[in-house]
């Protein structure tokens, strides 16, 4: 785009910003989806056809980033479903005092990754509060937090790899490597 494009997108922003609140749950959804096609217009200004108004281009790339939030969150919802079904039905097979523990190596090196990280994997996993809970608490987007918790649980998973060696392949779960005591 543009500066006169980018200039004209900004003086429309409430405009833009009322069109895609009517189409998503929430202000914050729509802030988030305004904010990233804004950001994809000043990044990808080539995409601007000459013959394309920047204005029409704005819309069509808000609508689908609609479309995208729609089958993200419905694609998650699925995986969640999924899971807690898989979780359910593990949990009514083994008492809770038979249950395999994550080894100790797990506790000590979370608590050695980024304080969001560790704070995050602790909210989430060990204490077993909604994602969305926790972000509200951390003042950012359940979007944001969902990012933060996979790149916690993902900086988590190469520790105990790089710790525990052959115990983590074995998913480190009753492991016998002894770092972690």
């Amino acid at each position: 785009m543009t500066s006169s494009a980018v200039s004209e997108m900004l003086e429309r922003r409430a405009e833009l910003l009322r069109f895609v609140r009517g189409r998503v749950e929430s202000d914050a959804v729509a802030e988030e989806i305004l904010q990233s096609a804004l950001l994809r217009g000043v990044e990808h200004a080539a995409e601007l056809r000459a013959d394309e108004s920047a204005v029409a281009w704005m819309y069509r790339t808000l609508r689908n980033a609609v479309v995208d939030h729609y089958r993200r969150r419905d694609a998650a919802g699925r995986a969640l479903e999924e899971v807690a079904a898989g979780a359910t039905e593990a949990s009514d097979d083994v008492p809770p005092d038979e249950k395999p523990r994550a080894c100790a190596c797990v506790r000590r090196l979370a608590k050695g990754l980024k304080p969001e990280y560790a704070r995050m994997l602790e909210q989430v996993d060990l204490e077993e509060r909604s994602l969305g809970e926790v972000a509200a608490e951390a003042g950012i987007t359940t979007n944001n937090a969902a990012v933060r918790l996979h790149r916690a649980r993902a900086a988590l998973r190469e520790a105990v790899v790089a710790t525990c060696k052959s115990c983590a392949t074995h998913g480190c779960v009753d492991c016998t490597c002894k770092h972690g005591v």
